[in-house]
């Protein structure tokens, strides 16, 4: 089916969270392929691999067998969790009205807002490093203040560009800057192989089978957990028709071939640059491992790298602030967006003297609802076979997910509940004498291995299954009839498949 007007390459995309309908549905499932794939082909995915090796005493064959379990397993749930904006075509906190109802969804989506903002900060003050490090490696211009300034708004400016132009253009980028950028860390990953100790490496104990299933949660984690509640936001122009088990695949797929190879390489480097695991700017950490003349494909890559994964942060920020009641247009969204990144950009590069230790605790605490959401999403999801996209543009009395007074409170109470207990596995800290927040489970082998995320995930689902049974009003959703064409004609199970 052709695109419309709306949703082509180069124009601007006026369409905001309503659904989309069925005539402007098309596309493939290998969308999905390149979406995650742009996403994870950064450098940054090394650290991840040198802490298998350097924190976990992983050997790097079982570092290799934890990359592929928690990358191809992590993105398998984002695919998973696609299905929903498939089916619904709106992005996921829009449809996620319908699980918690339109008022009670202001928590979960005010909470992913924050937390993508964060991420976006980050993303931006580190591009900006590298692009002051590039500049000196290439031409000899050292940072200054005015410079630093300058290359803030270059690589948000860039982000605006693409983020603005909206889905299509994104899609259209996503590919073809895979290719270019994707050889250029082909050649920095080429060189780095030649400086691995491969002595070390074959020599290197056998680590314990505990510590794997740990890496296993660490990187799915730090990978595809971070995208779950956003992969309905790429997927809600397809066609219904697409079975859900392609976007499962091309998810896994996209994310799981460059997060493995990264994070293998990563595992290999750590063998004679265990200091990797623990940099708190790994652009730098990585640049003073390379000589001279390679700093500048690696820097480009690194930049090119950040901006590909920035961007969809972005897109997904300005639907989520849209959802959360802010009346805007979606163009008008990202770049209040933007704006909020470019002023955190400069109090973290210019003001603050600590900024990724304070600001990634903050995101670690942020993990939490954001893990019991998943979790009550994915039961909703598997259970739910249509959403009705009038409801979910209707916040009054008279929507459908009105439930009782605005709120699914099975939903809810789940929600609630797995954060709590979510919240007594997690220590926030920047150092082990600078800790923030320490809950009274945080030292138990599933706190201190960084498992009370999966804890998290488990129990809002499984509290969701069993008080989604007993909640009336849920009942009462579920059996009432949506408009004719939001009805789907096959079965979840089978979408599922």
């Amino acid at each position: 089916m052709a695109a419309s007007e709306n949703d082509r390459v180069g124009s601007v995309e006026t369409r905001g969270i309503e659904p989309v309908p069925d005539a402007e549905r098309h596309g493939h499932a290998s969308q999905m392929f390149w979406t995650w794939f742009a996403a994870n082909i950064s450098i940054l995915g090394l650290p991840l691999g040198a802490a298998l090796v350097s924190f976990r005493g992983l050997n790097i064959w079982q570092a290799a067998v934890v990359a592929i379990l928690g990358s191809f397993g992590s993105f398998a749930l984002v695919g998973a969790l696609s299905i929903a904006g498939k089916r619904g075509g709106a992005p996921a906190l829009t449809l996620s009205r319908a699980v918690f109802g339109v008022r009670g969804n202001a928590g979960p989506t005010l909470v992913t807002w924050m937390s993508r903002l964060g991420w976006e900060t980050i993303n931006t003050t580190t591009a900006a490093f590298a692009l002051l490090a590039l500049l000196d490696a290439a031409f000899g211009i050292r940072r200054n203040t005015v410079l630093t300034v300058v290359c803030l708004l270059v690589f948000i400016g860039c982000t605006l560009l693409i983020s603005g132009l909206g889905h299509a253009t994104i899609m259209w980028i996503n590919r073809w800057a895979s290719y270019v950028f994707g050889l250029l860390n082909l050649v920095v990953i080429g060189f780095l192989a030649t400086t691995v100790d491969w002595g070390k490496v074959f020599h290197a104990q056998v680590g314990p089978v505990s510590s794997m299933v740990v890496g296993v949660g660490m990187i799915a984690a730090g990978t595809g957990i971070g995208w779950a509640n956003t992969g309905a936001d790429y997927a809600r122009y397809l066609p219904r028709r697409i079975p859900g088990g392609r976007l499962v695949a091309a998810s896994a797929f996209g994310a799981g071939i460059p997060l493995v190879v990264l994070i293998s390489l990563g595992s290999l480097l750590a063998a004679g640059e265990p200091d990797l695991a623990s940099a708190s700017d790994p652009v730098s950490a990585i640049n003073t491992m390379l000589p001279s003349w390679m700093s500048i494909p690696y820097l480009i890559a690194a930049f090119g790298g950040l901006l590909l994964s920035n961007h969809l942060s972005v897109y997904s920020a300005g639907l989520t602030m849209i959802t959360l009641g802010i009346r805007v247009r979606r163009t008008l969204a990202v770049g209040l967006d933007v704006v909020v990144t470019f002023a955190g950009g400069i109090y973290f590069i210019l003001i603050a003297k600590d900024f990724y230790g304070p600001f990634i605790t903050f995101l670690t605490l942020l993990a939490v609802p954001i893990n019991a959401w998943v979790g009550v999403f994915a039961v909703d999801l598997i259970l739910r076979r249509s959403y009705d996209g009038a409801a979910l543009m209707d916040v009054g009395r008279s929507s459908r997910y009105w439930f009782r007074g605005g709120v699914a409170w099975a939903a809810m109470i789940a929600w609630a509940a797995a954060i709590v207990v979510g919240l007594l596995f997690t220590e926030a800290s920047t150092s082990a004498t600078d800790v923030w927040f320490s809950g009274p489970l945080a030292h138990s082998w599933i706190g201190s291995n960084g498992l009370g995320w999966v804890v998290t995930l488990v129990l809002a689902a499984a509290v969701y299954a069993l008080l989604r049974r007993l909640d009336g009003t849920v009942r009462e959703e579920a059996s009432a009839q949506p408009p004719q064409q939001q009805v789907l004609p096959a079965p979840a199970a089978r979408e599922l498949s």
